[in-house]
């Protein structure tokens, strides 16, 4: 339990995750070794490290899709108790679409392609038990304005869109129930430069008006950088160091995080 001064009084906040030793091998390969990481109430953590260090697998566990061979999971959530990694195939389903939301690196992993992209929205609301057509459709319009997708082109399928634009519908079906934990996977990789600066300056936004708990991935340190409140480094598999956002990149302790940050100067 830490404390946190919002005067003029102190308010106790707690983790709203929490992941403990969790552990998984795919054959031979360590792919994460005694992870552990918190994250607390409207804060932004950043994950980062080089390919096949673990990030985007402990990501995916986060979203449920995965279970690792050891180790807990839990979201500090009224109506939630225990492990989540226990969770039956249904509860993990209803879970991820009522209370955690992603943007993956591909949108094809997110979306239906040749779906409209207001259709894509209101499939996460389907699933969620809306079965209002008006509803549908105001709910799907208010999350695509949210995530700055411009609204004349709600009705066309995100394949006939650029890749911003995708990323916009999928960071708009992820928030479309106001999820608890969003999780970023590499969200502006691949992307122009203008448009990726685009789209951070949405997540911020975001995070800024609706204190939305963020855990992003991402390889590129300048992207962690304007997001990330604190930043967890993560290499082959295990977290070498944790720190606010400011330490770690302009006094990082561990010799790979030295490199990492180093590098990208």
């Amino acid at each position: 339990m830490t404390l946190t001064l919002d005067a003029p009084r102190i308010v106790k906040t707690a983790p709203l995750v929490q992941i403990r030793g969790v552990n998984k091998s795919y054959g031979s390969v360590v792919a994460l070794r005694d992870v552990a990481a918190t994250v607390y109430p409207g804060e932004v953590l950043g994950i980062v490290g080089e390919s096949g260090s673990g990030k985007s697998t402990l990501l995916r566990m986060m979203n449920l899709e995965e279970t690792p061979d050891a180790g807990s999971y839990t979201l500090d959530l009224p109506d939630l108790d225990g492990n989540l990694f226990d969770l039956d195939r249904f509860a993990r389903r209803m879970l991820c679409a009522t209370r955690i939301g992603i943007v993956y690196q591909n949108p094809h992993l997110g979306l239906l392609m040749r779906h409209s992209s207001s259709g894509n929205v209101a499939e996460r609301l389907l699933v969620a038990g809306e079965r209002r057509f008006a509803v549908l459709r105001e709910k799907a319009r208010e999350a695509l304005a949210a995530s700055e997708f411009p609204l004349e082109r709600l009705d066309a399928p995100p394949i006939e869109l650029s890749g911003g634009m995708q990323q916009r519908v999928q960071l708009a079906k992820a928030i479309a129930l106001e999820p608890a934990l969003l999780l970023l996977d590499e969200p502006t990789t691949g992307l122009d430069v203008s448009v990726q600066a685009l789209v951070l300056d949405t997540l911020k936004r975001l995070q800024r008006d609706r204190h939305i708990t963020m855990v992003i991935v991402s390889h590129d340190l300048g992207v962690i950088r304007t997001l990330a409140d604190r930043v967890m480094v993560m290499r082959r598999g295990e977290v070498v160091e944790v720190g606010l956002a400011d330490q770690i990149f302009q006094d990082p302790q561990h010799p790979y995080t030295q490199q990492l940050v180093h590098a990208k100067l």
